[in-house]
C-alpha cells in the first residue's frame, strides 16, 4: 500500500520542463520557484527534456528515486500547423496521469496546450503573462496537496 504521508513528507520537489519555447516556460519555472519558495521550504531539483512528450516518462524514473515530494511538469504543446497538437497534449497528460497513480507521488501539470499560438510578439507576451499565472497556481495546488497529504497521516 503507498504511504502518502511519507512520500508527501520527502524535503525535495522536482520540477521538469520541456525545452521548446523556452522562451516562455522559463517564466512558468521562475514563477512556480517564486512562489513555492513562500509557501514551502522544500528544495527544488530542476530538470531538462527536449519536449513535452519525454516529460512523462522523466516523472516515472524521479518518482523511482524515493527523492521527491512531487514532480511539476512545465511545457507548451502548440499547433504548428503541421501535426496534430493536441495529440501530444493528451498523451502527456495521460502519462503524467499514468505516472501518478502508479507511483503514489503527486505529479502536477503545467503543459498547456492553447488552441492558436503564433510566434508573434503579442502571442508570445500574452503566454509569458499568463505562465507567469499558471507557475503560481502550480505552486499552490502542489504546496496545498503536499501538505493535505501529510495531514491525513496524523
Amino acid at each position: 500500500m503507498t504511504n502518502f504521508t511519507e512520500i508527501a513528507s520527502r524535503d525535495r520537489v522536482a520540477f521538469i520542463q520541456a525545452c521548446w519555447h523556452r522562451d516562455i516556460v522559463d517564466v512558468l519555472r521562475d514563477s512556480f520557484k517564486e512562489e513555492f519558495a513562500k509557501l514551502s521550504d522544500k528544495q527544488i531539483d530542476f530538470y531538462e527534456v527536449p519536449g513535452a512528450y519525454e516529460i512523462p516518462l522523466h516523472c516515472k524514473a524521479l518518482a523511482a528515486t524515493g527523492k521527491y515530494a512531487a514532480v511539476v511538469a512545465g511545457g507548451l504543446v502548440v499547433d504548428g500547423g503541421i501535426y496534430r497538437h493536441d495529440f501530444v497534449g493528451r498523451t502527456v497528460i495521460d502519462g503524467l496521469m499514468q505516472a501518478q497513480m502508479e507511483t503514489g507521488m503527486p505529479v502536477f501539470s503545467a503543459v498547456l496546450t492553447p488552441h492558436h499560438f503564433h510566434g508573434n510578439d503579442e502571442h508570445v507576451n500574452f503566454f509569458k503573462a499568463h505562465f507567469v499565472k499558471k507557475g503560481k497556481e502550480a505552486a499552490h495546488a502542489c504546496a496545498e496537496t503536499l501538505t493535505s497529504l501529510v495531514a491525513m497521516g496524523s
